[in-house]
């Protein structure tokens, strides 16, 4: 046995695999008579990721390679091969390994909140990335006229450093869009990039009981309700207010007050 495998044997070991099979249950999934059952698919995908497979010909040429430890790894008695793991990919409700990731990410959640960083909600970060995509292999992912590209929007808990959601879509899916997306718990505050300023969704996380912070798009016009200026200015910020929108579009938009922080910058910023 080499290292990799036994590497991996031990590393899903730790796995609670009493709570995949209780996920299983709860979806009327027609597969689960297959030869290759719903935990040996989950650690087959584990194992490709693990030995850095870029293709399914490549994970199931080497799990063919190492088909007398299938058992050991997992995978059951049966030969995994490409027929048999691609129609698994494809017919299998993916909400059960969806749901699985999600219930791991919780449990390392609580295992790296640590009493250093202590606040009285939770601090999420949400932003996306765009990977770039050949347009010839890739066109239906296309958002330029001379490429292709998916985005994942995330979600990351600061704290733990940890996503807590993930949505892959096409590249052309403007990152507001993922704000509709998101649960906002009470108490948290979420931190965007300008990207994101939308005062109708921003209103939602207001009245969802959580707090945000962006940087603002534009200069709106707005009437000081409460604050002051800060004379000394020794933290770089000048004002410190809250405020109400006064143009009729942005205050339908955001019929509530919102605090701002004026930060003047340095030449290094």
């Amino acid at each position: 046995m080499n290292i990799g495998t036994y590497i991996f044997a031990q590393i899903t070991s730790f796995l609670p695999q009493r709570q995949f099979r209780r996920i299983v249950s709860k979806y009327n999934d027609r597969t689960q008579g297959w030869s290759l059952s719903h935990w040996g698919h989950l650690l087959v995908l584990m194992f490709g990721q693990l030995m850095g497979c870029c293709s399914l010909r490549e994970l199931t040429d080497i799990t063919s390679a190492h088909n007398k430890k299938s058992p050991f790894l997992g995978f059951g008695n049966t030969a995994v091969t490409r027929q048999m793991l691609s129609r698994a990919n494809s017919v299998r409700d993916y909400r059960i390994f969806e749901e699985y990731a999600f219930f791991m990410v919780g449990i390392a959640q609580q295992l790296r909140i640590t009493k250093e960083f202590e606040l009285h909600g939770r601090f999420y970060a949400v932003d996306s990335t765009t990977i770039d995509l050949c347009m010839s292999v890739f066109n239906w992912a296309k958002f330029r006229s001379t490429k292709s590209g998916v985005k994942i929007h995330t979600q990351i808990d600061i704290v733990t450093e940890i996503p807590v959601f993930y949505r892959i879509t096409n590249a052309i899916v403007h990152d507001i869009n993922a704000m509709d997306w998101l649960r906002y718990e009470p108490n948290a505050c979420y931190v965007f990039d300008r990207g994101y300023f939308d005062l109708s969704r921003l209103y939602i996380i207001h009245i969802s009981m959580a707090f945000f912070i962006i940087r603002e798009k534009f200069s709106p016009k707005y009437e000081i309700v409460d604050g002051e200026d800060i004379l000394d200015g020794a933290d770089g910020v000048f004002f410190d207010q809250t405020i109400r929108f006064t143009s009729k579009r942005n205050k339908e938009n955001y019929p509530g007050v919102i605090s701002i922080a004026v930060r003047l910058r340095s030449v290094s910023d």
